[in-house]
């Protein structure tokens, strides 16, 4: 047996790393994903605004998620995503950054484009971000539907959020790695919708 601290070589580390990804993966709460494609289904039949955010990992997955419903969820369809990602605009990102803070980045974009009735989905690794934060406590107070999509515990956003997605995880890599299943699993079923 290996001492505890010694690093596994690289195929074992392979091996549990992935059978340990799996666990989470296999642990998505199938309930609450199908929750959260009424709710997008909904935002789509009303012509409703869903707003996508993160950081990091998370901005990536939120940018794809955007593109993912707005493009290939909405081809050829006479009912469209009305979808943004707040990542995706770096001039007012940095501006907003540069000039207040960071933790301003989602929310002034929200200010000048959301309405009551629209969605915000944040994706948050520890649920823990100011800015994600920031955001979620915004739409709640004008009206929005908030959605987090979080590692365990879950943070501030696992409490603000109106409708919250848990992975069973603190492992980032983990967490991630089932954020963007869970963004996959939403939008193929509308890719794939008859």
């Amino acid at each position: 047996m290996k001492p505890a601290w010694q690093r596994p070589e690289p195929a074992e580390y392979v091996r549990i790393y992935r059978q340990k990804s799996l666990a989470v993966l296999e642990a998505i709460p199938e309930a609450d994903i199908a929750r959260l494609i009424e709710i997008l289904h909904a935002a789509r039949k009303s012509k409703c605004q869903i707003f996508v955010c993160g950081n990091g990992g998370s901005a990536a997955t939120a940018s794809h998620f955007a593109a993912g419903l707005g493009k290939d969820g909405s081809w050829g369809r006479q009912e469209k995503f009305r979808v943004q990602s707040l990542t995706d605009n770096v001039p007012w990102i940095t501006s907003v950054a540069n000039d207040a803070d960071y933790s301003q980045i989602f929310v002034e974009q929200l200010k000048n484009h959301a309405q009551r009735g629209d969605v915000l989905v944040a994706f948050s690794g520890s649920g823990n971000s100011p800015n994600v934060i920031r955001a979620a406590e915004w739409g709640n107070e004008n009206g929005l539907l908030t959605v987090g999509i979080t590692g365990r515990p879950g943070g501030a956003l696992g409490m603000l959020a109106r409708h919250c997605i848990f992975i069973e995880s603190a492992h980032l890599g983990h967490v991630e790695e089932a954020h963007f299943l869970v963004q996959h699993l939403v939008s193929y079923y509308f890719v794939e919708e008859k």
